[in-house]
């Protein structure tokens, strides 16, 4: 064989070497960027779904806020013998109260950023040990206290009811999250109402709200770095 005929086929081969090997180069570059297309387009959904889980725990601590402020007042009634405030209005503020109210964060997204591997394309190193931290421990430790606090929901309502047989009207359409209740008729039960087994009852309410008011405040902390490092993650 010719060196002019080895020249051409060694030439042939380099030029379908190049082209298959170009070809692969860029493919794997178009599937790196439609990766970081796609990891950017679940980031950005991300930081909807924080400002929405932002806004619902803003909306419990109002809540939560309000209810302590209501166990307060009926704290000092009773401190006073009752003196402060009337029937109808102490059994108005009872029904009020509202310690059952969890947080539920919404871990969609982040579940579909693992599932598709994109959390591991995200940039931010921060970013991603923050959401590792806010949606597998804080999401453990919130579903914990609020299981205690459910349960102790449910005596609290039962004897609160049972005791000064309270009746109302429950509008499930009016209200931020589970309705609202409106008072029909009572028959108060002012033995119980100075006792030192109501007193403790609505005490144990007040340290239960004040624990969990403690803790969605370090969620919603944690919650406004994670939507910044997001939005920050997006505009790289």
């Amino acid at each position: 064989m010719k060196f002019s005929e080895v020249r051409k086929y060694l030439l042939e081969g380099i030029v379908i070497f190049s082209s298959v090997f170009l070809s692969f180069y860029l493919e794997d570059i178009r599937i790196d960027n439609q990766n970081k297309s796609d990891k950017n387009e679940l980031v950005k959904d991300l930081v909807n779904t924080l400002e929405q889980d932002i806004y619902q725990i803003k909306s419990l601590l109002k809540i939560l806020y309000a209810s302590e402020e209501l166990i307060t007042e009926i704290q000092n009634d009773v401190d006073q013998r009752h003196a402060l405030y009337s029937d109808i209005d102490v059994i108005n503020k009872l029904i009020d109260i509202e310690i059952g109210f969890s947080f539920f964060p919404k871990d969609g997204i982040f579940n579909q950023l693992i599932a598709t591997g994109s959390f591991e394309l995200i940039d931010n190193n921060d970013l991603k040990i923050k959401l590792l931290e806010m949606y597998n421990h804080q999401r453990d430790r919130n579903f914990a206290t609020s299981l205690e606090i459910d349960t102790y929901n449910v005596r609290f309502r039962n004897e609160l009811l049972d005791e000064f047989r309270i009746r109302f009207n429950y509008n499930s359409y009016d209200g931020e999250f589970y309705g609202t209740r409106s008072l029909e008729r009572f028959k108060f039960n002012t033995p119980y109402y100075l006792s030192n087994e109501f007193y403790g009852l609505i005490s144990q309410a007040k340290l239960y709200l004040n624990m969990y008011t403690r803790q969605l405040k370090d969620i919603q902390k944690e919650y406004e770095s994670a939507l910044e490092l997001s939005r920050q993650e997006v505009s790289l």
